[in-house]
């Protein structure tokens, strides 16, 4: 969700955050660059697959280095643009973490091969969203809707119109007569698709039967759909309404943030609380995801020994092989 003054752009905010039609140093779009390191992983897991000429493990490691370089691309955006230490540090942390996932498979740790998959599974379920413009459209003006409808459920009916992105995405508060005389509009990253692609990526890379899979994934998304609608009501109504614009907590954004007065309850809101928020949530809908599918511990394992360089068996440590059906774990 971004912000917005009512018939103009926000200084310093994009209409719908990078899109992947910007380029890198103008020279290297960064949709071709996302499409490219989602190809060379797709073409590795294929080559050790069919155990075809294709050398998967290099290939594997060059599709994480680039994977590593498009998200060094959106530190510019998130530092700048979006204000949003959290994102900046996690996309500053991404590449050599991708370099060093990269730099194991190509040594020999076939077993990341499964986070592997689950990254380039997530990125097909993501890049089209973001790359299709009627699917874009579709996802944005809907949640748009839905967000709305929980306004109207607290009191609120505000209305909705054009946002700068082009697409019927703004809540139409009246600048007169709000705290802030700002708005908000719901852009790409609003619609929760980015949280869903993780846990279907993760859903789909891992091997159990297909009934335990679509349990497991109409769960995380009912979860993250819901939770999505709250915060972006929250963001929503926080921003025009001034939730956050004490004296302290302004003059702690404008001075040490960089933040426009105006601004700080977006920032405050977005930023600080709904992105901490996030992490919780994503680490409960994993939990109960991880109760019908024990499956995906595998892959977050991995995660595990490429952040901390130690061998975790969190199926012991998480008693998972007990499901919440009262079954066993299938092989």
């Amino acid at each position: 969700m971004s912000p917005s003054v009512p018939s103009v752009d926000v200084p310093g905010v994009l209409a719908s955050g990078p899109t992947f039609a910007s380029t890198l140093q103008g020279v290297v779009p960064i949709d071709a660059l996302a499409w490219i390191a989602i190809a060379a992983f797709g073409l590795a897991l294929l080559g050790r697959r069919f155990d075809v000429a294709v050398p998967a493990r290099p290939l594997a490691g060059v599709a994480w280095l680039l994977f590593g370089t498009y998200w060094l691309t959106m530190v510019p955006y998130y530092y700048v643009d979006a204000q949003s230490p959290l994102q900046t540090v996690l996309a500053l942390a991404a590449l050599p973490l991708c370099v060093y996932t990269g730099y194991l498979l190509w040594s020999g740790r076939e077993s990341l091969f499964v986070l592997t998959k689950a990254v380039a599974l997530m990125g097909l379920i993501y890049l089209p969203a973001e790359t299709i413009p009627i699917v874009r459209q579709w996802l944005i003006e809907t949640t748009a809707v839905q967000t709305h409808y929980g306004m109207e459920l607290l009191g609120h009916s505000p209305g909705i119109n054009e946002g700068v992105n082009g697409y019927e995405s703004r809540f139409n508060f009246d600048s007169e007569e709000t705290a802030t005389g700002r708005t908000t509009y719901i852009v790409l990253a609003c619609t929760g698709l980015g949280s869903m692609a993780i846990f279907g990526g993760l859903i789909a890379a891992v091997a159990a039967p297909l009934r335990r899979k679509l349990t497991a994934f109409a769960l995380a998304i009912g979860v993250i759909w819901l939770l999505n609608l709250a915060r972006n009501v929250f963001i929503g109504l926080a921003t025009p309404h001034g939730w956050f614009q004490q004296d302290v907590v302004v003059s702690l954004m404008t001075t040490y943030m960089g933040a426009e007065e105006t601004r700080v309850s977006y920032l405050v809101a977005h930023n600080y609380i709904s992105q901490l928020l996030a992490v919780v949530a994503l680490i409960g809908v994993t939990y109960l995801v991880v109760k019908i599918l024990p499956e995906i511990l595998d892959p977050l394992e991995e995660v595990l020994f490429v952040l901390t360089g130690t061998e975790y068996d969190l199926e012991t440590a998480l008693d998972a092989d007990a499901r919440t059906d009262g079954g066993s774990r299938e092989p």
